[in-house]
């Protein structure tokens, strides 16, 4: 193991949040690929569970906890530092590494945001109660998100995408795990 890096089980909520994408001046910082625009996951959480790059040399196995003293964005990325990382061939040695944070220790949204993994899986249905689907992804098309839904019309697996904006989404119900949208089976 790395030194600055202990050996940990994922957490069963964890989320993946970005990588480690190589190092960051000479004191160990280093810079890090953000999967959101808004990575306020990696602000609020003090412990990152690290898995080994998918391709290339992997200097470690299985799941590593670090833990972080700072991170902060600089010239629109994000940089981080973690205790006993101290120079810039240890922060070398973490390039590649798979960023994941326990979902638990994201910062809590606001009244009517929503974090995207929270909406994946959620069931969608129209004001009528009609089934439309249940999301699988979100996409961000620049002034608006997205919501991709997956179903099936005779057996056939099928796609339908709708607005992720107060026009046609009624409401979401995260203890219920629906989303109630202004939408027809036929658009």
């Amino acid at each position: 193991m790395l030194p600055g890096l202990e050996s940990a089980e994922l957490p069963a909520d964890a989320v993946e949040v970005g990588r480690i994408a190589d190092a960051w001046g000479v004191k160990g910082w280093f810079k890090v690929l953000a999967y959101s625009a808004e990575p306020e996951a990696l602000f609020s959480s003090k412990r990152w569970f690290l898995l080994p790059a998918e391709k290339g040399a992997r200097l470690f196995d299985g799941c590593a906890k670090l833990a972080i003293r700072e991170a902060k964005t600089h010239s629109g990325s994000v940089v981080a530092s973690a205790h006993d990382i101290d120079d810039r061939n240890a922060a070398e040695a973490l390039r590649g590494a798979r960023v994941f944070v326990a979902r638990s220790s994201f910062p809590s949204a606001n009244a009517d945001e929503f974090y995207w993994v929270d909406l994946i899986g959620l069931e969608v249905v129209n004001r009528e109660g009609e089934p439309l689907g249940t999301v699988r992804e979100l996409l961000s098309t620049g002034p608006q998100t997205v919501l991709v839904l997956a179903y099936q019309e005779d057996g056939t697996p099928k796609e339908r995408m709708i607005p992720f904006v107060s026009a046609y989404v009624d409401g979401v119900d995260l203890q219920a795990r629906r989303i109630t949208v202004d939408w027809h089976l036929d658009y």
